[in-house]
């Protein structure tokens, strides 16, 4: 897998402050999308040991909230199976950080087994998270007062609720500060 970009003390990508990793690689090509340059999966730096052990430095600090994926697409299916790994590496070593991912694929698709994005890894790594952002851009649906979204057909859900309840459940930020 490569990367585009880490930011640090990102506050624009889910709530607090964040360390945001870029993944590079991306099938769903969205109109308009903020960043095409990610589409290529070789765009920018290869992701190794090293990468890994400066993100979990970048997360260490108790100012930092947590880590949020972008893309590209992290749920590309050779997305996934680098960043499984890393992500467990995140739950044992930082587990009062929380984790955040942004897709362009639904809950739905990465449920479905016929599904392009589904792999033998997406179970797991869904279980990672705390909140997922699902659902493609869509640039006639952009909507400017959307917190965390960049289109109203998006959604942000709260992942150990939806996983514990088995119905999809909506992240709710007042219950969150």
């Amino acid at each position: 897998m490569h990367y585009g970009e880490i930011k640090n003390c990102d506050i624009a990508n889910g709530l607090g402050v964040r360390v945001t990793l870029f993944v590079s690689g991306c099938t769903n090509h969205c109109e308009n999308c903020f960043q095409p340059q990610t589409w290529d999966f070789c765009y920018g730096k290869p992701f190794t040991g090293e990468t890994e052990d400066e993100l979990i430095r970048l997360l260490s600090p108790d100012y930092i909230n947590g880590l949020t994926l972008l893309g590209g697409e992290p749920f590309e299916p050779k997305n996934q199976r680098a960043l499984l790994p890393f992500l467990r590496r995140v739950r044992r070593e930082l587990p009062q950080k929380t984790i955040w991912s942004f897709t362009g694929f639904t809950w739905e698709e990465l449920h479905d087994p016929a599904a392009y994005p589904r792999c033998e890894v997406t179970d797991e790594l869904l279980s990672l998270l705390d909140v997922l952002v699902d659902g493609r851009y869509v640039d006639e649906l952009h909507d400017i007062s959307l917190r965390f979204r960049g289109s109203s057909n998006q959604r942000i859900i709260d992942v150990p609720k939806t996983l514990q309840s088995g119905v999809l459940t909506l992240w709710d930020e007042r219950a969150n500060i």
